[in-house]
């Protein structure tokens, strides 16, 4: 049998790694920190969280917590890690940063069929008969196995910029200036928020205008992700841009005054302990001593002591509607899978879905069985239909949303008004297709395969066990499936 090499210790690595392992693969884990660092990373940790701490939503029937309800049900390793070092953060799934890498590191080093080795990779053997390869190396690939990776597709990488969000220290927050509320309190109240009234927004904007970017390198092409675009970007796009993104102070009335403020800023837990909060949404590509002065006119955070400032980074990802096949691997080279960022999936979470679904499939053909594909109701097999579908000419990165899930029938959708009903329709047929899929049935998608994945469960005692079947209610269902991984 074939071993898996993964190359990459961010978050597809990881789970991909920890996903071939347990199905019973020999596996070698590549990662080139702390010998090569990046633009973005600050330590040489396995999954490191470089932008803010939050895995999204949890609010059921939303399409972040339909991928996530998947990933339970596959026993998705770094999704229970994350659950276990969860921080308050209303209705998202939050994570304690060092605890999480802490975590997700033990479980590797664990792991008796992983080999972790710290040196950098710069090829890639596309028709080895040893091994096959999963590349996660993320957003930030290393400009030699860029180079190599280009060798092998025939093509450029497309690239934006991808950003973090500044973290201040709460000890210097002004908690008189300041409330905690979840938004149309949703979830629970553990969102620090900054109101502003319409003069202070107003001297906030003007500040922001004024205050001078980061100058780009020779290299750099300023090409952003319209799904993450920089706080000075979006306010040269109009005075009220910022109050109907990230500041949209909608459903957070201060209840100080018992008004809603004009624009709101929220800041986000960071840590168990408490200690550190980020500005939600608040990446951009200023000069540090711009920053510090711009942010500290937000209410509350006059004297604040900030602990990083926000930044921009390079993210690269190859073209995967002209490269990739439905279950990640290359076309030309069908030895060689891509997972994580690096395919064109975009957030934590999905980076994390991706690499658990390339572990499953490398798993699958080193143990002689073709890889069926995650099916299309499912969010998984949403999400990578459209990375490998998508126009060709339009093709960015994407977070999991409704947009890329199969639409009701026009009937149905006529006949059901409310949206969350529909929603929780939508919910609904992709878990009952990803519990079909998991059991090894034919999904609807698939018809013409026939693969079957006991191999790629094994208990404790290193025995395969088949995943259990989601029933009754999708609460129930998700239970006793996260329960049966155990």
């Amino acid at each position: 049998m074939k071993s898996i090499h993964v190359v990459g210790g961010g978050l597809a690595g990881p789970e991909a790694a920890l996903q071939a392992a347990r199905a019973g693969c020999k596996v070698t884990l590549f990662e080139m920190r702390p010998h090569r660092s990046t633009e973005a990373h600050q330590t040489a940790d396995f999954a490191e969280l470089v932008c803010s701490n939050s895995l999204k939503s949890e609010s059921e029937n939303t399409a972040p917590w339909l991928l996530k309800q998947e990933m339970r049900a596959a026993g998705c390793i770094l999704l229970e890690e994350a659950d276990a070092c969860a921080v308050p953060a209303g209705h998202a799934l939050a994570v304690d940063r060092v605890e999480f890498s802490r975590r997700v590191a033990a479980r590797l080093e664990a792991d008796p069929d992983i080999t972790i080795v710290r040196e950098e990779v710069t090829k890639l053997h596309e028709h080895s008969d040893d091994h096959l390869t999963i590349l996660a190396s993320g957003p930030l690939t290393s400009p030699a196995l860029t180079t190599e990776l280009q060798r092998l597709t025939g093509t450029d990488h497309l690239s934006f910029y991808d950003s973090i969000a500044p973290v201040v220290d709460s000890t210097t927050i002004d908690m008189d200036r300041v409330y905690f509320a979840a938004r149309w309190d949703k979830g629970t109240a553990d969102y620090i928020n900054c109101p502003f009234t319409r003069e202070e927004y107003d001297v906030f904007y003007d500040a922001l205008r004024a205050a001078h970017e980061v100058e780009a390198k020779e290299w750099e092409r300023l090409d952003y992700f319209e799904g993450c675009l920089p706080l000075e970007e979006l306010a040269r796009r109009g005075r009220d841009t910022l109050r109907f993104g990230c500041m949209k102070p909608v459903g957070l009335r201060n209840p100080r005054t018992g008004q809603t403020p004009h624009a709101v800023v929220q800041l986000r837990q960071e840590n168990l302990r408490a200690d550190s909060y980020n500005l939600v949404g608040f990446q951009n590509h200023l000069k540090f001593g711009d920053q510090k002065t711009v942010l500290r006119l937000i209410p509350g955070l006059e004297h604040a002591e900030f602990l990083r400032f926000g930044q921009i980074h390079r993210n690269t990802y190859i073209h995967s509607p002209s490269l990739l096949t439905e279950t990640l691997q290359l076309k030309e080279h069908p030895q060689i899978f891509i997972a994580g960022q690096l395919s064109g999936v975009e957030g934590y979470t999905e980076s994390i879905a991706a690499g658990m679904l390339a572990g499953r499939y490398a798993a699958a053909i080193a143990h002689g069985t073709p890889p069926e594909a995650a099916p299309r109701p499912s969010a998984h097999g949403s999400l990578i239909h459209y990375i490998t579908h998508a126009d060709k000419k339009r093709f960015q990165p994407a977070n999991i949303t409704f947009d890329l899930l199969p639409p009701l029938e026009e009937d149905l959708r006529k006949n059901i008004r409310d949206k969350k009903e529909r929603h929780r329709l939508q919910c609904e047929r992709g878990l009952t297709a990803w519990s079909e899929w998991l059991r090894g049935g034919t999904p609807t998608s698939s018809r013409n395969s026939s693969a079957s994945w006991p191999l790629l469960f094994r208990n404790p005692t290193g025995k395969a066990a088949n995943p259990p079947l989601l029933h009754r209610s999708l609460r129930e269902a998700v239970h006793s499936a996260a329960k049966g991984q155990q």
